[in-house]
């Protein structure tokens, strides 16, 4: 593959025509990375299978290691088959859109899938036009997740097909993890939102 290819964007303001670009080349099975406020993501359509595969192999990744699903609008949750237990909607209208991952269950018994609502403009109009994305951090598995876009370049330069320059992401840090699947709330990783909050937002300990 070519050089990848890098379009500005306006974080606040994101040009449609720009996003539609980007999103074309998601419809038609490619990978976009573009900045979220915590780092920059890699994106893949959700229900393209082609293309979650080469995500996985662009990330050096298990493919039977799952993603988290990126929505815009918390109706998507249900769409593609996610359970809102009343523990994650308590923190679904705290804190999304925001830096904040739910594991919820699945339709499908004993299965889960991760949720993010990503409270960036670029982000939510990228998704908008294309539905739901599969998105990990921009970078190879075990490499530093990239917070501009030359940080994605060092690593992905030439293996993606577009990069949204949305300048730095604005948190620079990873989103909390928390996995409600089970009904009460699990720490899987602390990012972002602190834990105190999770704690004051749920109730519990």
């Amino acid at each position: 593959m070519a050089a990848t290819r890098v379009l500005k964007v306006e974080t606040d303001r994101p040009e449609k025509g720009t996003i539609k670009t980007a999103a074309d080349i998601l419809l038609q099975g490619g990978l976009v990375a573009f900045p979220t406020e915590t780092v920059y993501g890699l994106g893949a359509c959700y229900d393209n299978r082609d293309a979650v595969r080469r995500l996985s192999a662009v990330k050096n990744r298990p493919e039977n290691k799952p993603f988290t699903v990126h929505i815009a609008a918390i109706g998507m949750v249900q769409k593609i088959g996610g359970v809102i237990s009343p523990v994650a909607l308590r923190l679904a209208d705290a804190f999304w859109p925001g830096p904040l991952t739910l594991i919820m269950a699945g339709r499908e018994q004993g299965s889960t899938i991760g949720f993010r609502f990503p409270d960036n403009e670029i982000a939510k109009a990228l998704i908008e036009m294309t539905g739901p994305l599969v998105v990990p951090s921009a970078n190879r598995s075990g490499n530093p997740s990239p917070k501009n876009a030359a940080d994605v370049l060092r690593d992905l330069d030439g293996v993606i097909d577009l990069v949204l320059d949305g300048g730095p992401a604005a948190l620079g840090l990873e989103s909390t993890v928390i996995d409600v699947s089970a009904g009460a709330w699990r720490l899987v990783r602390q990012g972002a939102v602190p834990v105190t909050c999770i704690r004051e937002t749920t109730g519990q300990g």
